[in-house]
């Protein structure tokens, strides 16, 4: 009887060993998924193009969402800019926005734990995380796939230690949100031409962008310039619901 005993206890015991073990391979990839908070952007949340030394325009671009820039407030091109929005040029809105934008840029290049990820980054499938590529510049060459797994929250940030390249696109599945994408580039961001292009730059420097670049998001430089040339921003975090 002792033995039969000891024998269901050993079984028992196994067998619940076997059950926490396979919770545990369940639970673990769930936790290496789970994705960081948002950045809060407090009074920069309302701004498409926001930088430190003027924004610069050629040709017919148009920007959803409010525009400025402090402390150089220089604004040239906008005659053939299309505002859905308020420009605030260097006014108490936009120097209030300026101060809350390196805010969120010095939470985002804080934010952990880090998943480390080629520099290269086009052909990837990510899923929510903070995602850092060491001392290389970030590449986006070809698409970039960012999977929501289906949950609204999903947050992504990128913290790029050099420049931010795109020549490609950025592709939003499963829920994505591009309100919940966040680019912190410790130096400058350019976009290609014909670039797509989904979440909010919070470049240190400058932001250029070639002709034709479509934005789903912010472009804003803390320190630098913005540059435009007939491209298309909008900023749909934003904008309320009709």
């Amino acid at each position: 009887m002792k033995k039969r005993v000891r024998g269901a206890k050993l079984l028992l015991s196994v067998g619940t060993a076997v059950t926490l073990a396979i919770g545990m391979l369940a639970a673990g990839p769930a936790a290496y998924a789970a994705s960081p908070t948002s950045v809060g952007l407090g009074t920069a949340d309302s701004f498409a193009v926001l930088a430190g030394t003027g924004i610069t325009n050629t040709g017919a671009t148009t920007i959803t969402g409010d525009v400025g820039s402090y402390a150089n407030p220089a604004e040239t091109g906008f005659g053939t800019v299309v505002l859905h929005g308020t420009n605030h040029a260097g006014d108490a809105v936009t120097q209030e926005a300026k101060s809350a934008l390196g805010t969120a840029y010095d939470a985002a290049s804080g934010k952990g734990p880090v998943t480390l990820t080629t520099h290269l980054l086009g052909g990837q499938t990510l899923v929510g995380g903070v995602y850092n590529a060491g001392g290389f510049t970030l590449d986006l060459t070809g698409t970039l796939t960012l999977d929501g797994q289906n949950d609204a929250a999903s947050v992504w940030i990128f913290q790029a230690t050099s420049d931010l390249i795109v020549a490609g696109s950025v592709k939003l599945i499963n829920g994505a949100s591009p309100c919940n994408v966040f680019w912190q580039v410790t130096s400058s961001a350019t976009l290609g031409s014909d670039s797509t292009f989904a979440g909010t730059i919070l470049a240190l420097q400058s932001i250029t962008m070639a002709n034709g670049v479509t934005v789903n998001g912010r472009a804003l430089a803390r320190n630098g310039n913005v540059t435009l040339i007939g491209d298309t921003i909008t900023n749909t975090c934003s904008i309320a619901p009709v």
